[in-house]
């Protein structure tokens, strides 16, 4: 896609989130099945992914891991925003590899240690690219990649978080 094409595209949804910004809300929306041997069935666009246990909590490794899928959403998110960046910027990207890597401590996942804190404490994204840019240029792809990264910012910014019984 080049850029009169991605602008053409979004010009239309831009003015009229100016016009009415209350239909710029969109609701995102995961489901899960809980099964058999500590697992869960997604499905995340057509696949059906069956998490389970990290090898580090007890899982045999078959499964795939929740802290890996949110790293995959990074990257995915991470992926098209660096291309769509690019394009705006007439950016050639000729290769890219984007790849994250996360940190947590099974200590506190199995409720061996109270100061532990459950979950990942670090992540960090990095980008392998070849490219027509310069350095500024460089710079400026992965500062705004970061800035318009949904799963980026969201994971750096917290959402408002809550659990809800429905039945």
């Amino acid at each position: 896609m080049d850029v009169a094409t991605l602008r053409a595209l979004q010009a239309p949804l831009k003015q009229k989130y100016r016009d009415e910004p209350r239909a710029a809300m969109v609701t995102a929306l995961a489901e899960g099945r809980p099964g058999d041997g500590l697992t869960c069935a997604v499905d995340i666009w057509g696949a059906k992914v069956i998490a389970g246990l990290h090898p580090a909590v007890g899982g045999d490794g078959s499964k795939a891991c929740s802290a890996d899928i949110l790293l995959d959403a990074l990257v995915a998110c991470a992926g098209v925003t660096l291309n769509s960046v690019a394009t705006a910027m007439g950016v050639t990207l000729t290769r890219a590899v984007v790849r994250a890597e996360g940190k947590w401590d099974a200590r506190g996942t199995l409720g061996v240690s109270r100061e532990t804190p459950v979950g990942i404490t670090d992540i960090e994204l990095s980008f392998d690219l070849e490219t027509d840019a310069d350095g500024p240029a460089r710079a400026k792809l992965i500062e705004l990649t970061e800035r318009y990264c949904v799963i980026y910012q969201t994971l750096r910014n917290a959402p408002r978080m809550g659990t809800m019984l429905r039945s």
